[in-house]
């Protein structure tokens, strides 16, 4: 019984140890790494340069991912940033997946009914991008087109508000990935992306495509995004107050090539 008793306790050692090794799909930022830090953890979209992609070596890299770490650093907090579907974002902050949201999220009213927000960091506004070459120039020309967006963005609500306005009709399709509206479009399988407009120059610039702006609204600008009634909506606000006064703000869109 004694050796049984024995070999028990290896066995549960053992065990002990390999779930010590498990994985975790999430990224740390490079704010600290002291084990007794408090942890913040960020939801993002990393599918929306420059604010937030994956380089080369599949790590985050993007002017919001500068930012988070930027507040998580100020705020004495190691960052923890968990990848996701931009359409899957708001719901995480709902149900306490995640401490916070930066991924380029515009502050509209309709959010605001589910999330709060910081005070607005930057504005872009949207444009429409086509093949290049397009006889597409206007808003008028996309009658009986195909218009991509992506799930879950501000500009799927646009498009869908110029339907409504029933000035203008066309098809309007939904895919969840904005690198993908970009195949859609080399592929003739849509006629034309509506996105925000400083993604949209990326794209320009590495595609060849054409654009123009949007002209029916001004849209809100992108914010922070934390769940109802956060205590750190405060204390992030004062850390994008004192980067906007200090110029931080201004160098890191410089670093990232953002105009508004």
């Amino acid at each position: 019984m004694k050796k049984q008793h024995t070999m028990f306790a290896v066995f549960a050692s053992a065990a002990l140890l390999l779930g010590a090794c498990g994985s975790d799909t999430s990224e740390s930022g490079n704010s600290g790494s002291s084990e007794d830090a408090k942890v913040l953890d960020m939801g993002t979209s990393a599918e929306f340069p420059p604010f937030e992609s994956r380089n080369t070596e599949g790590e985050i890299v993007g002017f919001d991912i500068d930012l988070a770490n930027h507040i998580a650093e100020e705020l004495g907090y190691e960052l923890n940033i968990t990848d996701m579907k931009f359409d899957g974002l708001i719901g995480a902050l709902q149900n306490d997946r995640v401490d916070m949201v930066i991924a380029g999220m515009s502050a509209t009213e309709e959010r605001k009914k589910n999330v709060d927000f910081s005070t607005e960091y930057n504005h872009s506004g949207e444009m429409f991008l086509t093949a290049k070459g397009s006889d597409i120039k206007t808003l008028e020309d996309l009658e009986g087109k195909v218009v991509g967006v992506q799930l879950g963005t501000i500009q799927e609500e646009g498009a869908n508000a110029i339907l409504k306005e029933g000035d203008i009709k066309f098809e309007l399709k939904a895919l969840d990935d904005s690198g993908a509206l970009i195949q859609e479009i080399l592929s003739n399988r849509i006629d034309a992306a509506y996105m925000d407009k400083q993604v949209a120059k990326g794209y320009i610039e590495a595609q060849d495509l054409d654009a123009f702006d949007d002209p029916t609204t001004a849209s809100p600008g992108m914010a922070v995004a934390f769940p109802k009634g956060s205590d750190l909506v405060e204390d992030v606000n004062g850390v994008i107050a004192e980067m906007e006064e200090s110029g931080e703000m201004d160098e890191l869109k410089k670093k990232w090539k953002i105009e508004e």
